[in-house]
């Protein structure tokens, strides 16, 4: 009896003790690790704004790579959730988007519904640092008394720290390939610090007035003496406006500095438009090479000369108008550095 009352007397004195460990246990739980990503978190965020995106560098696929996997509502949006199901190591459980903060991060409701259920909020901060992006993944909740009780005899931070670390090593991998992927992709397409787009141009109908020999010097003043004139004729010809004003070039003569110059507007209708005391021209549509450029008119001969040495690198080979579209109204923009003309050349 003696040895039986020592047991018992054991026994209560552990569970007291448990009971006061689960008592004292902390009523919430927090884990979170994070990474330098070699990326802007422009290029980081959609590699965490969707379920599907976020997927793809889960750490659990490999614990049970034949878990059933399934989504309801529209994915990258708030409302989205995905739900699984797998082995022991996986269990049962669903997460949903609760809210997403372009650049900066995405949060979660997370429900565990086997082996045992439980609630959790998840999120992934994006913060930038220097040229990089630090990415926080995180866990929280509340810690119930069954968390509490396991806590007692398992590290859960060491735990879910240890597949946090694993899926942010592959969040890191992933997103540094396609950001290098980006900047090849950039470095390919830029001439002379201009960035060079290939576009497929519509056919184009533009009226205006041809000059063949305009001196560098008068081309500013031609363009503000025609344009206003086009602007009218087209107006009273009831024809609609389809860009901005624009100048197409036939020749750039380098000898005696002229230019063969169209400067007319691009209007919807066919080759038979017919503006008395201007001319209809159409640019067909076809493959062009397109630099926005920003800057004073003035200065726009290096964007040129880029593209002529893009053309030249690529071996491709320039033919027809080249064409300057005048976005900007300098006289309701003063600033010169926030003029736009797209510059298009026809190339094949």
């Amino acid at each position: 009896m003696r040895v039986l009352k020592t047991i018992l007397i054991i026994l209560g004195a552990i569970v007291v003790l448990t009971a006061v460990l689960i008592a004292m246990a902390p009523d919430e739980y927090r884990c979170e690790r994070s990474v330098v990503i070699d990326a802007p978190p422009s290029t980081v965020y959609p590699h965490i704004s969707s379920l599907a995106a976020m997927d793809k560098w889960s750490p659990w696929n490999e614990y049970d790579p034949n878990m059933k996997k399934s989504m309801e509502g529209t994915d990258g949006t708030v409302g989205a959730k995905s739900m699984w199901e797998g082995n022991e190591d996986v269990g049962k459980g669903e997460q949903t988007i609760t809210a997403l903060k372009p650049d900066q991060g995405v949060e979660l409701d997370l429900k565990f519904l086997e082996p045992w259920q439980s609630q959790s909020k998840v999120a992934v901060d994006l913060v930038p640092e220097g040229e990089g992006t630090k990415a926080t993944w995180s866990m929280s909740g509340e810690n119930d008394m069954m968390g509490k009780f396991f806590g007692l005899f398992m590290d859960m931070d060491a735990m879910i720290g240890k597949d946090f670390e694993k899926g942010l090593a592959m969040l890191k991998d992933e997103t540094e390939k396609a950001a290098a992927a980006d900047r090849a992709e950039l470095a390919a397409k830029t001439s002379g610090g201009y960035i060079v787009e290939t576009i497929e141009h519509p056919e184009t109908v533009y009226v205006g007035k041809r000059n063949k020999k305009v001196k560098w010097d008068g081309i500013g003043s031609y363009y503000a003496t025609t344009l206003p004139a086009v602007g009218a004729a087209i107006g009273a010809a009831k024809l609609q406006m389809a860009g901005a004003p624009s100048g197409i070039y036939w020749e750039w003569n380098e000898k005696d500095q002229t230019a063969d110059i169209l400067a007319g507007m691009p209007v919807k209708g066919d080759a038979d438009i017919k503006v008395p005391g201007f001319e209809t021209h159409v640019v067909p549509a076809s493959k062009m090479l397109m630099i926005a450029y920003y800057g004073d008119y003035a200065a726009s001969g290096k964007a040129h000369e880029a593209m002529d040495a893009f053309i030249k690198d690529k071996g491709m080979d320039h033919y027809g108008n080249v064409i300057e579209e005048y976005v900007t109204d300098p006289m309701s923009e003063p600033d010169t550095t926030k003029w736009l003309t797209n510059i298009y050349y026809m190339v094949k």
